[in-house]
């Protein structure tokens, strides 16, 4: 490693030449398209189009991801480079939060001002007087036109508290595997960075088994009205970040055993400890705003 970043020269910023895989990423997302276009527009072929490119867009990630691998391994990052991971990570994780808080303003809007006006609050009294008299506003709703039908809601101190207890205890795990990882001590850096994976995966297991009860036997599905839309789209998205992130854990636990980073570099495990740290937060808000309050 020290030869190869003496041969670049620590005090250049390097950038990589010759890749092929940005053109490989565009033409599999492209194909990835206009797959998902075939099958909304009902083609037999549409299916295996969309599997190609996203086996495709697999092949690109895996490539371009073990090519950083190398890059790093290899000791071609200085410190400049090290800088600009960080503020790319700092602005992805920036711009989650905007994409989550956007969420929780629909969750806000529908809640507090939508239904209220339809119910005759305020000065939208005249909605409820010629439109839905008989419609009172509540919360959980599907609507005053009881779009998808009567449904029960999801306790919040049943499934979503066990969920809510693993991503803290996940939380809590990766910072001892952090904090190992700088003391140089790989032993206890190994068992508790598998342990965060593992209650990764777990949260999204039980998320599953709670998606399949509420579609079987509560009714509650994504086209419950307004509360079905917003709790799916919310939980959902958060339970597609937990999946990545926990893939993303995987992979960092996959690099320690190989006996990849040291205690003073090891930005893609701290780049994923940010993440996951994100993901808790966000649930947290669920928790309290969709299944609590």
């Amino acid at each position: 490693m020290a030869q190869a970043q003496a041969a670049h020269g620590s005090d250049k910023y390097y950038i990589p030449h010759g890749s092929k895989w940005p053109a490989v990423g565009a033409v599999t997302l492209f194909v990835t398209m206009l797959g998902t276009a075939a099958v909304l527009n009902g083609s037999s072929m549409g299916p295996w189009i969309a599997y190609l490119g996203l086996a495709g867009v697999a092949y690109m990630f895996f490539g371009w991801f073990g090519t950083v691998i190398d890059e790093s391994q290899r000791g071609l990052y200085n410190a400049g480079v090290d800088r600009s991971f960080r503020m790319g990570m700092t602005w992805f994780i920036f711009s989650e939060v905007m994409f989550f808080a956007a969420f929780f303003g629909a969750l806000f809007y529908a809640r507090q001002l939508s239904v209220p006006w339809l119910g005759g609050e305020g000065s939208r009294f005249m909605t409820n007087l010629f439109l839905w008299p008989d419609f009172e506003a509540s919360w959980p709703t599907n609507g005053p036109a009881g779009v998808g039908g009567e449904f029960e809601t999801i306790p919040a101190f049943g499934l979503p508290a066990i969920n809510t207890a693993i991503l803290l205890t996940s939380g809590v795990t990766i910072t001892i595997a952090h904090h190992a990882l700088k003391a140089g001590n790989r032993g206890v850096l190994k068992i508790f960075l598998a342990l965060t994976f593992l209650l990764g995966f777990a949260f999204v297991g039980l998320q599953a088994e709670e998606y399949i009860h509420a579609y079987r036997e509560l009714n509650l599905t994504l086209g419950s009205g307004v509360y079905g839309s917003t709790f799916f789209m919310l939980t959902g998205f958060h339970g597609l970040h937990v999946t990545l992130g926990a893939i993303m854990l995987l992979v960092i636990w996959l690099r320690v055993m190989k006996g990849h980073f040291t205690p003073t570099h090891h930005f893609a495990f701290e780049a994923t400890a940010w993440y996951w740290h994100f993901v808790d937060v966000v649930w947290l808000g669920l928790f309290i705003f969709v299944y609590w309050l």
